[in-house]
């Protein structure tokens, strides 16, 4: 065969959440869409906040020339601006548009970072559970991926890591809040880390840097505060989109940030810009840089999913699932009542309820369930959960 060999094998080992959704679609075509109670695929439902229509609006109306061509790899100017002097009060640290650039979503910022700091052979430490794709954009790049659990309740485990870094260790990713367990890393986790990353540096002779991926950041429940990144280590590389707090996953529009005192700073921002050109993103889209630029501080309406995340709590509780609530993002994690993950989700899959098994994030043993859904399918789903419990316990 003429294809990949190596595409071919990631095709077959590709994200289970797309293969969860798109089995989710035939059954829906079977069986009715109001008859599936898919959890499937993170994709927010809440609509972008109104402000959102009205910013659209006003890009669209503007005529000055030029407006819709190239523009410096890194973005316009005033977008970095705006977009830094939000992320400035986020991270208590002083950022300026110079110390960032504009992306085709998170999903093309990650894909920049790995591009500027990885050669051949380079190791990137990811932390389980994780997002599947992290695997394939370190790969992307020559990169190998190396994993490390975490805690039992999901926090960093900081021995595990210190334990994981070698010579050839170029940077980890840490995801908070986290998809899928909704777990948040607390300022001292962070520090402690940071400290650890530096430590390893001297000793290797390197530079270890942090990459934060953080999407997620304003999906936070019952007061919690996402601590700064920039606060951990100087080192540090955020990676952020709006596909989640505008609800816009489909418009691609994300960025980089850079701590202001990061190591190799010019050098790091040159290659991250001529990534993002000779990727092929060229720039992030013009139109959405713009709408964005005027949003800044805006987000969709939390309240929303903090009472589906309180549906679903008691929900699984109710049914006999063990699980970490989730402190943010809008995924839950529980255990699966049998060792096979995949099985249990078959079960579920039974009763007409769409999940994704744990070993999809790299741990066995759970599944993920997105509750960015009606509250109608969360409420739909109740007899399922309980049913498929009885089913695994008569196993």
């Amino acid at each position: 065969m003429a294809l990949s060999k190596k595409m071919l094998d990631f095709a077959e080992r590709s994200s289970w959440i797309r293969k969860m959704f798109e089995e989710g679609a035939k059954m829906k075509a079977e069986f009715g869409a109001d008859n599936i109670f898919d959890f499937s695929l993170g994709n927010p439902d809440v609509p972008p906040p109104p402000q959102f229509r009205k910013a659209m609006a006003a890009a669209i109306d503007e005529e000055a020339p030029g407006i819709h061509g190239y523009m410096p790899n890194p973005g316009y100017p005033a977008v970095r601006d705006a977009v830094a002097a939000q992320i400035s009060i986020e991270q208590g640290i002083a950022v300026s548009g110079s110390d960032m650039l504009m992306t085709c979503g998170a999903a093309g910022g990650l894909n920049v970072v790995m591009k500027a700091l990885l050669d051949p052979g380079d190791e990137v430490v990811i932390l389980a559970p994780f997002f599947v794709e992290y695997n394939f954009y370190i790969d992307n790049h020559g990169g190998v991926a190396k994993i490390v659990n975490t805690a039992e309740d999901f926090s960093l485990d900081l021995a595990a890591i210190e334990a994981a870094l070698t010579e050839r260790t170029k940077a980890i990713i840490i995801n908070s809040p986290n998809n899928p367990t909704g777990q948040v890393y607390s300022a001292e986790e962070l520090a402690e880390l940071g400290k650890i990353l530096a430590a390893a540096g001297d000793r290797f002779g390197t530079v270890i840097y942090m990459i934060a991926d953080e999407p997620y950041r304003k999906i936070i429940y019952d007061g919690l505060e996402v601590p700064s990144v920039f606060k951990a280590s100087r080192n540090m590389i955020l990676v952020s989109s709006y596909s989640k707090d505008l609800s816009l996953p489909g418009e691609r529009i994300g960025y980089i940030a850079v701590h202001p005192d990061i190591t190799d700073k010019a050098p790091l921002l040159g290659s991250m810009a001529l990534a993002n050109r000779i990727l092929g993103f060229v720039n992030a889209p013009a139109l959405m840089q713009r709408v964005v630029a005027k949003l800044q501080g805006v987000t969709v309406d939390n309240s929303i999913y903090a009472r589906r995340r309180e549906m679903f709590c008691k929900i699984l509780s109710e049914a006999g699932y063990e699980f970490v609530p989730p402190k943010g993002a809008f995924y839950m994690f529980p255990k699966s009542p049998i060792a096979d993950d995949a099985k249990f989700v078959a079960l579920l899959q039974e009763q007409q309820i769409l999940a994704v098994p744990g070993r999809g994030f790299g741990m066995p043993g759970y599944f993920r369930l997105a509750f960015c859904v009606e509250d109608s399918v969360i409420a739909g789903s109740i007899d399922g959960f309980k049913a498929a419990m009885a089913a695994a316990k008569a196993l």
